[in-house]
């Protein structure tokens, strides 16, 4: 079987090979294609109503009707151009994943003629079922409507397959009395919170503004996989993670595969998918391998954070699709493969305004600008005072197993600022500014013919879950398969929240009397101090960390059961809350959903562990023990038992195996089944964690040690070896 399926492996890379129709075309020629951006909205659109949509592009102002039915006239004619016969409305429900309901253009008129029909009233709303989406309680099956209504500030978009194209509208999706079921209406919500509260810091400083919004980078980090060693793999098939498998002699302990010569079968998908990307608009620019084998990385520029959440939804799709075509498969799991590198996403997140001006850039002279210290300090804050959210905001059975190792961060959030900023943040602290003394920031290379280069302010700490990196923060503890609207509202939300606090108490000593610089520097102290504890400049996979960050307060929460409780909360409740991003309501839905989301994603690990178990591994090695038996019978047969020693002594090790993996997975089973006898969902996923995912590694270590003592043609499972380095 395993012989076949390594020819099958080889035949897929020699014979299946795709190349772009958009080979030798510069990107600018097609970059946005398929997207109703600006281009095509002025082609398609009367200037009316062009200029209306702009505006709610850029302020968030409400779309009127009538601009509604000319936009959809527009949005029609020119999907139609490009070969669309049916549209959606594109939106993200609580699922994490990207969801649409298809319907055509086609229409009969009263004459029965045949038509092309789309209207204003379509285009802003549409009405899926509710009640087949999680909602955490919010809705039941008897109370199933739902709404999906068009969100102008995101372009619609086209997607393709092999017979047709679609017309894609972003939406949010609410229930019918308004309550969030998606991740993309507290998203919107956050970013206009977090305008609002931005500048009304800004105007301490008389900066002219009058927008300041969220941008993110995201990187995207993902595992290729041969299609038909993924179908024999039903572990990774079902759950997206290998639940067996001892690393191989050689993975990634040489260090040389990051950065390296990217494999040519990977190479074309890279060309196909990027492609698809960039003609729907997504500003892809980087792509290398990543540190483990099979590994890889891209990466956009940066955007407004509501866009670039839809890029990264809708990438993730296209990498899917791309796969499938070239015979592969991707793996977005955190990760797949025990022992290697795990797969994040990377969230650089800043805050720009339509001035051009980036708030965490620190200039030249980062030291005397009070503007920039002031959003790093009330950041520090406000990761401080909410550490526990973010982390929540994270939490996943995959990042479960990624945290803390592999150049992932560790569970405990904390903030890298590097001993540059340390230093001024000090001096700040105790009013001696005057005597900061920055040092050259030339690094003398001493190379012939080299030029010297200038360091950056920061050093990059790989091992910090929230490093700043310049003029940005990089939130590395998000995982590779999640939505980045629900972390990023998280974030949008508490850095707001912290900065209409600070306003408040600047506001309050300017009201006694005080000097808006004085009262702004006096706030920012106190601040500082309150939230110096979240700084940390180290190495965090260290376990002198783990009891430092234990003494000052900074919690490590492990389990994903533990870490979603945060949501239930008062003081996760109230900054939802009193910033109008969730009701008590959605805020608890959301825990009910990713607690649920949790306990299914682990057991469909159990179930597929005990399938293959009880159905390939232990019938493989029962044949196999048989075939040694055979063998020392067939040696006394002819007088040679003396001979057959070390064959009884590996038969006896095998068997000790078999019955520890056949004990093991009987007591898996009966505490699986204990654990879900409780009907407490909060329980069982904190259990789920402490006492069933143990048990997962007993069987495990039984399982891999047979992988190395049973002959390789009869074990079942493609390994390690076969699919990092099969491709």
């Amino acid at each position: 079987m395993r012989k076949d399926t390594i020819t099958k492996v080889n035949e897929n890379f020699i014979d299946k090979r795709f190349l772009s129709d958009t080979v030798g075309q510069p990107i600018s020629e097609y970059f946005g294609k398929l997207v109703f951006g600006s281009t095509a909205i002025k082609k398609y659109v009367m200037r009316d109503a062009y200029e209306s949509l702009m505006e709610a592009f850029e302020s968030g102002e409400r779309i009127n009707p009538k601009t509604a039915e000319m936009i959809a006239l527009g949005m029609k004619n020119w999907a139609i151009d490009n070969g669309a016969t049916h549209y959606t409305h594109w939106f993200q429900p609580l699922t994490g994943k990207t969801a649409e309901k298809h319907d055509s253009f086609f229409r009969l008129d009263k004459s029965s003629n045949a038509i092309e029909s789309f209207n204003g009233s379509i285009l802003i709303q549409q009405e899926p079922d509710g009640s087949s989406f999680p909602s955490g309680g919010l809705r039941s099956t008897h109370t199933a409507r739902s709404y999906t209504v068009w969100d102008p500030s995101s372009f619609a978009f086209i997607l393709e397959s092999s017979h047709g194209k679609t017309l894609c509208i972003p939406a949010i999706f609410v229930s019918y009395n308004g309550e969030s079921l998606d991740l993309k209406t507290p998203l919107l919500k956050s970013i206009h919170l977090v305008n609002n509260a931005a500048l009304g810091v800004l105007k301490y400083f008389s900066n002219e503004a009058t927008k300041v919004y969220p941008t993110l980078g995201w990187e995207q980090e993902y595992f290729l996989i041969d299609e038909t060693l993924y179908n024999a793999r039903p572990d990774i098939m079902m759950s997206g993670r290998s639940l067996f498998g001892n690393p191989p002699a050689k993975e990634q302990q040489l260090e040389d595969h990051y950065f390296g010569t990217i494999p040519e079968r990977v190479v074309d998908f890279m060309h196909d998918f990027e492609d698809d990307c960039l003609m729907m608009g997504i500003p892809i620019t980087t792509r290398h391998n990543e540190v483990a084998p099979m590994q890889f990385e891209c990466a956009p520029y940066f955007e407004s954070v509501n866009i670039a959440a839809d890029h990264n939804s809708l990438l993730m799709n296209i990498i899917d699709k791309i796969a499938k075509r070239h015979k592969l498969r991707a793996l977005l799991h955190e990760k797949p493969y025990a022992g290697v590198n795990g797969s994040g996403k990377h969230n650089n997140w800043s805050l720009a305004t339509n001035t051009g001006e980036n708030l965490f850039n620190p200039g030249h002279t980062p030291e005397n600008n009070l503007q920039f210290l002031t959003f790093l300090v009330n950041f520090l804050k406000s990761v401080n005072d909410h550490s526990g959210l973010l982390r929540a905001s994270i939490a996943n059975a995959g990042n479960e197993h990624r945290l803390g190792a592999n150049e992932a961060p560790p569970a405990i959030i904390s903030v890298y600022i590097g001993e540059f900023l340390d230093e001024i943040l000090g001096h700040f602290k105790n009013n001696t500014l005057d005597q900061f003394k920055k040092k050259s920031d030339e690094l003398v290379l001493n190379v012939p013919k080299v030029a010297n280069i200038n360091k950056d302010n920061t050093d990059r700490n790989r091992t910090s879950p929230m490093p700043f990196t310049g003029n940005r923060f990089e939130f590395r503890a998000v995982g590779s398969s999640v939505n980045v609207s629900h972390p990023m509202t998280v974030l949008n939300t508490i850095v707001a929240n912290q900065l209409k606090v600070f306003k408040s108490e600047v506001d309050m000593l300017k009201s006694k009397g005080i000097a808006t610089m004085e009262a702004v520097k006096t706030v920012l102290r106190s601040t500082l101090i309150a939230s110096e504890q979240i700084i940390f400049n180290g190495n965090g996979y260290s376990d002198d960390w783990v009891a430092e960050a234990a003494k000052r307060g900074l919690a490590n929460i492990r389990s994903t059961g533990e870490a979603l409780l945060e949501y239930t909360k008062q003081k996760a409740i109230d900054v939802f809350v009193k910033n109008g991003i969730f009701t008590e309501k959605e805020v608890i839905s959301r825990y009910n959903v990713y607690v649920e989301e949790y306990i299914k994603q682990i057991e469909i690990e159990y179930k597929v562990m005990v399938e293959i178990v009880n159905t390939q591994i232990i019938p493989s090695v029962i044949e196999y023990q048989n075939s040694l038996i055979s063998n020392i019978q067939g040696l006394a047969s002819v007088g040679l038992s003396s001979q057959s020693t070390g064959t009884k002594n590996h038969l006896q090790t095998i068997s000790e195996h078999l019955n520890g993996l056949m004990s093991s997975t009987k007591t898996m089973i009966q505490t699986f089944n204990e654990i879900k006898a409780t009907h407490d969902e909060a329980k069982i996923s904190i259990d789920f964690y402490y006492k069933l995912k143990p048990l997962f590694e007993e069987v495990r270590s039984h399982a891999d040690m047979l992988e190395s003592l049973v002959d390789d043609k009869s074990w079942p499972l493609p390994k390690y070896r076969e699919l990092m380095f099969l491709y």
